[in-house]
């Protein structure tokens, strides 16, 4: 009779999987996230593909169309990013004045609160621009090192999603030869409600993406503030990126207000439109639109996100969440790790088990 592994042993081992999971994203990570970021476009991307089956379309030209009409959403959205990009760097003259002024006006509030002359500050700031000039090379090389992998990784990934719908029978085969015949059924219910899942997150983002530019960028504009939609589309992708995303987009979308307005009045309006969308989106809008599709409570989300950051820059962050989501999806269905589906989960029980 075989013995079984005692508890400690299991969660060690687990933990051990872990650590090693993390270093094989960290270390394979240009191969990793367009492959992982093609499977999940590929589980959006698939009624799209079966309406064209309906209608008598071949495979091949039916897995075509829905990564085409992709490709033109994103081409649309990048072309008014850029395009607004295009209007603010029409206005640099405008902003150079305006962020000189609000230079002005600090230096004078820095001499008259802290006693430091403007010649003071001027030294200062001589020594750390040296500071920053030095090190100018390694970021401008790091930067195009980043560029050049944004473009492959945009480049592999209609490939990647051309291939997983065109064998998704395949891979679903493969899976479940990895189990009993007696195990079928709960992987197929496994697998449906992963692809649900991940349909109705990652649809319900570009409908939060929508909205958000609608309301944050019309809204800023009605209020004559300058840059409004750029603000928005700023906002609304950074949004992506749950509790981190919200915070960098209100730092940006001040800056940007200040390089672009002398009244500080235009700050304040900024800020009380993104703290109204906000407040719109978190308890109304995306509820509704999502549900209770990611309930993963927020310290292990913020958790994973930043370590999906680390192991795999902004991509590893964006994805964290629909990850972490799947994890619990299969944790709750499995015997052996529903007490990490207890971890990532919600659920806060209202009275502790302990006796003491």
């Amino acid at each position: 009779m075989v013995k079984e592994m005692p508890v400690t042993v299991k969660r060690a081992i687990e933990i051990i999987g872990l650590f090693v999971l993390g270093t094989i994203i960290v270390a394979g990570n240009t191969i990793i996230m367009p492959l992982l970021m093609a499977f999940f476009f590929s589980l959006v991307l698939l009624p799209v593909f079966r309406f064209f089956r309906k209608l008598k379309v071949p495979e091949v030209i039916a897995v075509f169309l829905p990564i085409l009409l992709l490709t033109v959403i994103v081409a649309l959205l990048i072309w008014l990013f850029t395009s607004q990009v295009s209007a603010l760097l029409d206005d640099f003259p405008q902003i150079q004045r305006t962020v000189a002024k609000h230079l002005d006006d600090l230096s004078i509030w820095i001499s008259r609160s802290f006693g430091y002359s403007p010649a003071e500050q001027v030294k200062f700031i001589n020594v750390q621009s040296k500071k920053l000039f030095s090190s100018l090379g390694g970021v401008l090389s790091g930067a195009a090192g980043s560029l050049s992998g944004i473009i492959i990784f945009l480049g592999l990934l209609p490939i990647y999603i051309y291939f997983i719908m065109l064998y998704r029978n395949l891979f679903i085969r493969f899976i479940l030869m990895w189990f009993k015949k007696e195990q079928y059924q709960k992987v197929e219910d496994i697998i449906r409600q992963t692809e649900g899942m991940v349909k109705n997150y990652l649809v319900g983002l570009l409908i939060q993406i929508t909205y958000i530019i609608i309301l944050l960028g019309g809204g800023l504009w009605l209020f004559g503030i300058q840059n409004a939609l750029l603000i928005g589309i700023i906002f609304a992708f950074l949004n992506l990126i749950p509790y981190l995303g919200a915070l960098i987009g209100n730092i940006l979308g001040v800056l940007l207000t200040l390089a672009s307005s002398e009244s500080p009045a235009d700050v304040l309006i900024v800020l009380a439109t993104i703290t109204v969308v906000q407040f719109l989106d978190n308890n109304i809008l995306m509820p509704r639109i999502v549900g209770s599709q990611v309930r993963i409570n927020p310290l292990v989300s913020i958790v994973g996100i930043i370590a999906g950051g680390v192991m795999a820059g902004l991509s590893g962050m964006f994805l964290a969440m629909p990850v972490l989501s799947i994890l619990k999806l299969v944790f709750d269905r499995t015997e052996n790790y529903k007490q990490w589906g207890v971890l990532l989960g919600d659920d806060r029980p209202l009275k502790s088990q302990m006796k003491v």
